[in-house]
């Protein structure tokens, strides 16, 4: 495929923040506590300071969303959606299970997705209408599509596991399911979009964690909603991705996650 100028510009952005973050990698940093609790690094910053002057630098109309930047032109045609160090507390003690994320929304569409796992040397993209690409090599979610087939990935499940109801329904799946892993963060979507596993279950997410990886799951043919089977946005309640049968049946045995108190709450960095 041929790179538009925004995948191009989106691209070496997260290549050069991936380079950022590996100079701190396994180096000594100071770690500090965001109001939510959350850590934050010198390489969380330096990252996104990065993509922001490269990406704002290229279109200097375009709006910007970042986690640690927060919002700016909120009302632009074209809008930036970056965590540049999804899985800082990976980061912070040692574990490889980070990445840089990059989307672009297109008025309310997500339009542009680019996941780069710089300690795996990885990186997965996705244009609307082009495919979907690891490395280089155009990949394809499975043609899996019952749950007694299906591997299916947890990622972080803590509202479901605080709810009865929610646990129940979620045991409805994994009982049925072939196999069940929980390879977390950005890794089990690139799993999923090279059709390596079949589904990932997640109640706790912000927006700016899978923006990018439901646009790249997207174009290798699955279907990325969150657990009340709407199209991802910019408020998000859980995540649910899989091929298109599967993800209907497990949808189906999931029913009655509708509850904010059972899948989570909306994103809450002010989108």
């Amino acid at each position: 495929m041929t790179p538009s100028p925004f995948l191009e510009t989106a691209l070496e952005a997260a290549r050069r923040a991936g380079e950022t973050i590996l100079r701190y990698y396994h180096s000594e940093f100071e770690v500090e506590l965001k109001p939510d609790q959350t850590p934050v690094t010198v390489a969380d910053r330096e990252a996104e300071d990065l993509i922001r002057s490269i990406l704002l630098g290229r279109f200097p109309e375009h709006g910007f969303t970042g986690e640690e930047t927060g919002v700016s032109a909120s009302d632009a045609e074209y809008r930036w959606l970056v965590d540049p160090l999804d899985g800082t507390k990976s980061f912070v003690r040692g574990y490889p299970f980070f990445s840089t994320q990059i989307a672009l929304m297109h008025g309310d569409e997500l339009v542009l997705g680019v996941s780069l796992a710089p300690v795996f040397n990885e990186t997965a993209w996705a244009e609307r209408g082009q495919g979907a690409w690891l490395n280089g090599e155009q990949i394809h979610v499975s043609g899996v599509s019952r749950m007694e087939d299906a591997t299916v990935s947890l990622g972080n499940i803590t509202t479901l596991a605080k709810d009865a109801e929610g646990w129940s329904a979620l045991g409805r799946v994994l009982a049925r399911a072939n196999r069940t892993r929980g390879y977390g963060d950005f890794y089990h979507y690139h799993l999923l979009a090279a059709g390596k596993i079949d589904a990932v279950i997640e109640s706790d997410v912000n927006i700016l964690d899978v923006a990018a990886l439901a646009v790249i799951v997207r174009e290798a043919g699955g279907v990325f909603t969150d657990l009340r089977g709407r199209p991802v946005g910019l408020e998000i309640h859980g995540a649910l991705a899989a091929p298109p049968a599967l993800h209907g049946a497990i949808f189906e045995a999931l029913q009655g996650l509708h509850a904010p108190e059972i899948i989570g709450k909306p994103d809450p960095i002010g989108l």
